[in-house]
């Protein structure tokens, strides 16, 4: 078995990673560089041949895991991508949007290689052919998320996992991430292995807390956050704010036509919920209809928001680097009434990057303001697992892989991590872009 690292190897983005069994080239995921990452590295040129790859197993939609999959069929690829039911939805709609600025024969192409989308349930055992099986486990992430058990049939019988993205514990609407006992070698993300994440739940307390203050005075809070998973949260906690705090009739708008989108793949996939979110659905309460939540789609709609006050808007994107949500944020940032709340990550050379880095003053869509609104940063509420998680996960382990590669994180995030699992006795390499582990070597 041969691995090659072609992507969130000493970075975070374009997850991409070659799997060589026998005669058989396996990708785990195909997903876009994105933010800094582009500075280095291309999304139109991948490090193998796709005419040559078998199939693709796919971890989760996020586009930094799924994005280069319409690149992937353009340049040859003829083979299905694996993953889970909901996967299947969810790619549905945010590789189409990838695909919006193409004409109408792309847009036929992007139909045709939508059927080689196939999705299976968590612990079916998946043939992927006489060498290679596979079951997928819930991640915990976002909807659908997966990580990747493959067993690999020859004299050897290897167990390779890949974790994808390991959700952070106690998320809402999802199971925590699922325990996993034993494997050869393991690939393991490490966004967060230098970073100890505050207490969810209290970062929602936190969220309500900074809507009734800011309601109170007239102002607005404007939420960005991305359209798959950390739009579904937020709206998940405000319909139980809005049924325990009922003097409050505060108009909560959902402005982005993918985030609408996503969320009724949410509410057709409800047997993949956690036990809480399952039992609001049993007492007869969907979490993502309540009263006063608005979903926006059309743009003369979200345009008239500009003249309301007293009101919660979630938009995206969630970095800011687009999107309604530029125009939300232009439209309230210098309202000292109106508070912005960060909910994802910021990268460093963005709008909110430069928000959260102190500036009193922003260039948003071509016109100088002032930042005199009210900011707030929740990290908390990351989807991915701390340090601290990342560890607790890796220690359920019964039998220790005999090599852990660390993807997914900057250097110094992986190298904590590194750092900390080799105290307890693992092996642990972080390989960079290009290079190949052979297991039978």
């Amino acid at each position: 078995m041969k691995i090659k690292f072609c992507g969130a190897a000493k970075c975070i983005t374009g997850s991409c990673h070659l799997l060589e069994v026998s005669d058989t080239k396996i990708l785990l995921d195909c997903g876009l560089f994105q933010g800094k990452d582009l500075k280095e590295f291309n999304n139109d040129e991948f490090m193998f041949n796709p005419k040559e790859i078998s199939a693709v197993i796919l971890s989760h939609a996020h586009l930094d895991h799924s994005g280069r999959i319409p690149k992937l069929y353009e340049q040859g690829f003829k083979g299905n991508v694996i993953c889970t039911k909901p996967t299947v939805e969810l790619c549905k709609v945010l590789l189409s949007d990838i695909e919006n600025s193409c004409d109408k024969d792309e847009k036929s192409k992007s139909e045709i290689y939508f059927e080689k989308f196939i999705g299976y349930d968590y612990e079916e055992k998946i043939i992927i052919n006489e060498d290679v099986s596979l079951i997928f486990r819930d991640a915990g992430h976002v909807l659908g998320s997966a990580i990747c058990e493959i067993i690999i049939n020859d004299e050897n019988n290897i167990k390779l996992v890949y974790s994808g993205d390991v959700g952070n514990d106690n998320l809402l609407i999802v199971d925590d991430p699922q325990k996993i006992y034993s494997s050869d070698y393991l690939i393991l993300e490490g966004t967060y292995g230098d970073k100890i994440h505050n207490v969810k739940r209290d970062e929602f307390d936190f969220l309500m807390e900074i809507i009734k203050k800011t309601i109170s005075k007239n102002g607005n809070v404007i939420i960005p956050a991305f359209s798959l998973g950390r739009t579904q949260e937020i709206i998940y906690t405000l319909n139980k704010f809005i049924e325990t705090e009922k003097d409050y009739n505060i108009d909560i708008y959902v402005d982005s036509p993918m985030a609408t989108k996503i969320t009724k793949i949410f509410e057709n996939n409800k047997k993949y919920f956690d036990k809480e979110a399952k039992k609001f659905l049993n007492e007869g309460d969907n979490p993502f209809q309540f009263k006063n939540l608005h979903f926006i789609e059309e743009l003369e709609e979200s345009k008239k928001l500009k003249n309301k006050k007293g009101i919660v808007i979630i938009s995206s994107s969630g970095d800011c680097e687009g999107g309604r949500i530029v125009h939300h944020i232009k439209n309230n940032i210098e309202d000292e009434n109106s508070s912005l709340v960060f909910v994802c990550a910021q990268g460093y050379d963005t709008i909110g990057g430069h928000i959260l880095g102190g500036k009193r003053n922003i260039c948003i869509l071509k016109e100088e303001l002032e930042i005199n609104c009210n900011i707030y940063n929740l990290q908390g509420l990351s989807g991915h697992a701390d340090k601290n998680s990342l560890e607790k996960w890796v220690c359920n382990f019964k039998t220790k892989p005999k090599k852990i590669f660390l993807v997914h994180g900057k250097e110094t995030a992986l190298c904590e991590l590194k750092d900390n699992l080799e105290k307890k006795k693992f092996d642990v390499s972080i390989p960079a872009i290009g290079c190949i582990e052979n297991t039978n070597s």
